[in-house]
Order: structure tokens, then sequence, then C-alpha cells
């Protein structure tokens, strides 16, 4: 399935469980700084590589906020531990790169590899991958468009 995204929109993939946001990277080519326990990995973004922002408590207002400080304010990602105590309270976490893929069986903010995102039951196995005017997703989901 191919949906066309424009730099100023957001794609809403949407569950009864929860939502995930898509933003292109847009305007340019840059880096994406991922800071986990050890160390500081630098990622090299292009202009039509993704933003995915989960929610898993269907909080469109936190994915418009996490999406806009990743690709506006060069916020860095922060990855924990898994067995450190705030990855019980974390209901929004988000990854960037050319392909995401989401999965329920993972926990929340500690996979510094950008290519797996936590999310619902629901949107499990979905495979979210840039296109140059869009995303490709590889299975039909409910949608909405939005302006960023």
């Amino acid at each position: 399935m191919k949906i066309d995204l424009k730099d100023d929109e957001i794609l809403f993939l949407e569950s009864p469980q929860g939502i995930v946001g898509v933003v292109k990277v847009a305007k340019e080519n840059k880096m994406q700084f991922i800071a986990t326990q050890d160390e500081e990995i630098v990622q090299l973004l292009e202009k039509e590589d993704i933003i995915a922002v989960s929610s898993l408590k269907g909080n469109k207002r936190s994915i418009r906020s996490l999406a806009y400080l990743t690709r506006e304010e060069d916020s860095p990602l922060v990855i924990l531990n898994k067995n450190h105590p705030s990855t019980k309270r974390l209901s929004t976490v988000v990854s960037v790169g050319d392909v995401v893929n989401l999965n329920c069986n993972i926990t929340p903010g500690t996979h510094p590899e950008q290519t797996v995102l936590c999310s619902t039951h629901e949107l499990h196995d979905l495979e979210i991958k840039k296109t140059s005017t869009g995303i490709e997703l590889n299975r039909d989901v409910q949608y909405t468009i939005e302006k960023f």
C-alpha cells in the first residue's frame, strides 16, 4: 500500500489501542544523535527518510510534539536499558530511518537500532518504508493525513 506524504503533513496509522504518526525528515539530509548508556551513535538521515512516533495511549498531541522535537529541534534519541524503571512509563517512542518495523513484543525505548518501534498488537509486523513521494506499507491499515 503506497501513500503520498508531503513534507508539511503527518500520517496517522490508527488502531483501537494506539496510534503511530509518520513524518518525513524533510528539508535536507541531517545527522540524528542516538544516546545509549555507553555511547553516542550518529545516524545519517536523508530528507526522504521517515520519523515514526508511536503513542501507546493514542495521543496525537504527544506524537506531534516528539516528531517536531526530532525533526525541527534535532533532539537526540535517548535509549534506555531494558531493566530501566522508566521504560514502564514511556507511552510515546520514536524511530527514524528509511524503514521502520512495528513490534508489540519489545520494551519501549530500549532499541538503539532504528529499524524497530514498539507498537500495539493491531499494528504488529507493519513495515513502514520510505519512498520518494511518501511511504509504503506492507499491508492495508486505517489511516488519516493531517497538516503537520
